[in-house]
């Protein structure tokens, strides 16, 4: 078949070439309640064109999708997020953000799978999403640093107070961020592989 003009296929683009100096990638998964920011956070980051899987809310969701404090948004995620971020020349980061709403957690579990670490975004308007979240990536063995994104009108707690409600043990490091800086979210990612960097060196990353 011959490709001409406007039928041709695009490649991809220059940038979105795997740098020849890799030499590990890992797979982060970024997890949370429906509205936190796990799809702003992928597309702050993310070096390459994000891919979404956003459709637009209907009236379906009314009474089943918990969107308290996020009543403008319009779009969901239904699948995942996935992004890609370089954190040294020979390092890089596969991150996949999950569908926030419950009716599709089913998915979970595919990108769980053979996660190195993932990171928890929080909404302090709605501390009890997390347990549910938190639960199952322990359940799975994968290890999660905690980002509070910080929205204009959510209430700010100490960190240890934070801590105590999650009933999170002192290593789990929380951290601030803004989702929608690419500085803010590289740093929670920075904190989470410091964080799995500590857990390798006492064996407790299996």
């Amino acid at each position: 078949m011959d490709f001409k003009g406007s039928d041709t296929i695009p490649g991809p683009r220059a940038e979105d070439h795997l740098p020849q100096s890799t030499q590990a990638a890992a797979k982060i998964v970024i997890v949370g309640g429906f509205g936190v920011g796990k799809t702003t956070m992928v597309g702050s980051v993310s070096e390459i064109k994000p891919l979404t899987t956003e459709e637009t809310m209907t009236e379906a969701g009314v009474g089943v999708d918990d969107n308290y404090g996020s009543e403008t948004k319009t779009a969901t995620t239904v699948a995942m997020d996935f992004g890609r971020i370089r954190i040294t020349e020979q390092l890089v980061l596969y991150l996949f953000g999950t569908p926030g709403q419950e009716r599709f957690w089913f998915l979970w579990n595919g990108l769980f799978e053979g996660a190195l670490g993932a990171v928890v975004l929080l909404d302090t308007r709605r501390l009890e999403v997390s347990f549910d979240v938190m639960g199952r990536l322990e359940e799975r063995g994968v290890p999660f640093v905690v980002a509070v994104n910080t929205f204009p009108d959510g209430p700010r707690y100490p960190v240890e107070d934070l801590r105590a409600a999650l009933d999170l043990p002192p290593e789990v490091p929380i951290v601030e961020c803004d989702a929608r800086r690419r500085a803010s979210s590289r740093d929670v990612l920075m904190t989470l592989m410091r964080f799995l960097h500590s857990l390798a060196l006492s064996g407790s990353l299996t």
